[in-house]
């Protein structure tokens, strides 16, 4: 389900770019602005072209990112019609300032594994092996989802890691993988499932550490009605299938 994505960057570079006439004082009823975690890349590419085709004259605009950096811009006003998060603390604080409208719906779940290049050259074979000092590792930096959840497990299993970079978002941890640039990074499943270059190594200890996706559509979106209407798409039964099918958990 890889397919080239489309994004826009936040804030002010909207008004540059003179996509989203509405946050620049204009009026622009054809886009919607959805800004969803770097995880969500694949699966939210392909919910924005069934939106697309069954909403005639709607463009959505996707901006894939680290959650935490995607909740900043909004409570900074970046115009976003719809925010998708990696976890719930980066929405809880939208929520908590009054910048929702409305309660977030959980809509998918996430576990981390563990990427290595085709092959696996370096011979991981479960997570205490990433705390070799031979072994390149790449994760996602403490302040987004993935980070938080890779510091949870070392913190249940007791294990330290140096890893050589911490990454802003995970398809850059991903990619730095692909690439083979580390021989091994700690992405969550679903970027494993969706990559032709990488291999999953799984641990167990990953059930422990579960990412909950919360969804839901800023106070200041300029676009309410469409915004809606893309969310009520994620949580539809289409939706959670295609969801399934790219590896995420679903909520009961």
């Amino acid at each position: 389900m890889r397919r080239l994505r489309r994004s826009v960057p936040a804030g002010a570079a909207l008004c540059v770019a003179g996509l989203v006439a509405t946050a620049c004082g204009g009026g622009d009823e054809r886009v919607v602005t959805v800004f969803a975690a770097a995880s969500l890349t694949d699966v939210f590419t392909e919910l924005e072209h069934r939106f697309e085709q069954s909403h005639d004259g709607v463009d959505v605009r996707l901006n894939f990112a680290g959650s935490s950096r995607l909740a900043q811009q909004i409570a900074e006003g970046a115009p976003a019609d719809v925010f998708a998060s990696a976890d719930t603390e980066p929405m809880r604080h939208l929520e908590t300032d009054g910048l929702l409208d409305g309660p977030p719906e959980t809509f998918a779940t996430n576990t981390l594994a563990i990427a290595v290049p085709r092959g696996n050259p370096a011979g991981i074979t479960r997570f205490a092996d990433l705390a070799d000092p031979g072994v390149t590792l790449v994760v996602c930096a403490p302040a987004v989802p993935c980070g938080s959840a890779t510091e949870e497990v070392e913190r249940r299993t007791g294990l330290t890691l140096r890893p050589a970079s911490e990454e802003a978002d995970v398809r850059s941890v991903l990619t730095k993988v692909e690439v083979g640039e580390a021989d091994a990074g700690l992405v969550y499943a679903t970027d494993v499932a969706n990559s032709d270059a990488v291999e999953e190594v799984a641990f167990p200890e990953a059930a422990e550490v579960v990412n909950t996706y919360p969804i839901a559509v800023p106070a200041a979106a300029g676009r309410t009605e469409p915004a809606h209407r893309f969310v009520e798409l994620v949580l539809s039964e289409e939706g959670r299938r295609l969801l399934r099918e790219a590896g995420f958990g679903l909520p009961g």
